[in-house]
């Protein structure tokens, strides 16, 4: 069974209409974080957009129900519009144990194979010092990212890699997500390590993720 993790971002204000998406397919955890958005002030002119705080809902789902609560969020939040928020769905590897299994999947043993293993967009995530986001997003623009969500977060780690990477775990820290498509991914990587890695006082880490089903960033194909 295919399994996703799937991420929704959205304005603070469609927050609620989100949850209750979620809430229609009777998905079991849903974990709600708060951001802000990254966009340049270019970026909200062009589509006549204001800077807004955001929501994150996570969850996990099979891939039948990844497709109907996109097709529901296009439906309601039109979320396949540029800025009226981000949908995604990370595929999930594997679980710890037959337990979690039918928790999260309602003891549900239907549904699709797992997912193909080519994908058109990653997600990026860059852990960074407090403080520092600006930098991180210009080298990230820089490397052809559109933007980005901002979390807030605390770091805490062994000593060992504490020492290896020259920056302290123990600091106030911030969390960017940002969708790509796959072909960029290298190039905006690439931008944040040598901008804004380890070797500075942002201490930017990044790794990424494959994004198996998407909505919300068609301004990123015109053939969409």
């Amino acid at each position: 069974m295919a399994l996703n993790f799937v991420l929704s971002v959205v304005d603070r204000e469609n927050a609620e209409i989100m949850n209750s998406l979620y809430r229609e397919l009777d998905l079991p955890m849903v974990l709600t974080l708060m951001g802000h958005g990254t966009a340049t002030a270019e970026q909200l002119a062009i589509y006549g957009l204001v800077a807004s705080e955001k929501t994150i809902l996570a969850t996990v789902a099979t891939g039948d129900k990844t497709n109907q609560l996109i097709k529901n969020a296009k439906r309601k939040l039109f979320i396949d519009i540029p800025g009226n928020g981000i949908l995604m769905a990370v595929p999930v590897k594997s679980v710890g144990g037959g337990k979690t299994l039918a928790y999260l999947t309602n003891n549900s043993t239907t549904g699709g194979g797992a997912p193909e293993g080519n994908f058109d967009y990653e997600l990026i995530i860059v852990v960074l010092n407090q403080s520092y986001m600006d930098d991180v997003m210009n080298a990230a623009r820089a490397g052809g990212a559109q933007g980005g969500t901002v979390l807030h977060a605390k770091g805490s780690g062994a000593k060992t890699a504490e020492k290896f990477l020259g920056v302290s775990l123990a600091n106030e820290k911030e969390v960017i997500l940002i969708a790509a498509k796959s072909e960029q991914k290298a190039s905006i990587m690439r931008s944040i390590m040598e901008q804004t890695g380890t070797h500075t006082p942002a201490g930017a880490i990044t790794f990424s993720l494959p994004i198996s089903s998407v909505a919300g960033l068609r301004e990123f194909d015109p053939t969409k």
